[in-house]
């Protein structure tokens, strides 16, 4: 079953105040989401595993240690899971970066795909996928189809926002992906947002409308 982790970092919760805020400009926004998706990269991070290598310090031979395997690859849902990339490569620099294209069609509410670029190693990482929003959850599920069907096994679901209607189809579709939340919220409005929320994240990150 899926690991639910919520942040309660006091410097994420505090940044998250500030998104919220409907006086918060896109200017300042971006600069926060990037500085959440930091922060929550290093507690997502924690537990990724460690092989042991031999090194040369300065002074003698010595046994350190080093991520495992392909290390790391970082997935944005476009558009507004692009605001988070570079929070996270300030922490883990040598990721790849993937890109999944999908929009929520207004009448259906369903995802659809129009865009999927991945590393080609992509299969062997750990990936990280990252959308600012969990709302009702379609996209994430879509997205993570995706890679499952292009043989990745080893997926991580990052977002600021959730909500809980959006976790449990996480929970049901994806019972082996954790998910790392910024904020659990409320619900869902009917019209799909996410109350209390902050709006829409994309149109935030890049002052449209």
């Amino acid at each position: 079953m899926s690991k639910i982790y919520v942040m309660d970092h006091p410097l994420i919760q505090h940044k998250i105040g500030w998104i919220r805020r409907k006086e918060t400009g896109s200017k300042d926004f971006r600069t926060l989401i990037g500085e959440i998706a930091m922060l929550m990269c290093y507690e997502a991070t924690r537990n990724l595993k460690l092989s042991e290598v031999e090194i040369e310090t300065p002074i003698c031979k010595t046994t350190a240690q080093e991520l495992h395997g392909k290390k790391m690859a970082v997935v944005p849902i476009l558009r507004a899971g692009l605001g988070m990339v570079d929070g996270m490569l300030s922490i883990i620099p040598a990721a790849k970066v993937g890109h999944i294209g999908l929009y929520r069609d207004p009448e259906t509410m369903k995802p659809v795909e129009y865009y999927c670029k991945l590393p080609e190693d992509c299969s062997q990482r750990e990936v990280f996928v990252v959308d600012p929003m969990l709302a009702t959850g379609g996209s994430s599920v879509a997205a993570i189809d995706m890679l499952k069907q292009k043989g990745v096994t080893k997926i991580h679901f990052m977002c600021i926002i959730a909500a809980p209607e959006g976790v449990k189809r996480m929970e049901e579709a994806h019972p082996d992906v954790d998910l790392f939340i910024g904020a659990l919220d409320q619900r869902l409005n009917e019209h799909g947002y996410i109350v209390p929320g902050l709006g829409d994240a994309g149109d935030r990150i890049f002052g449209t409308k």
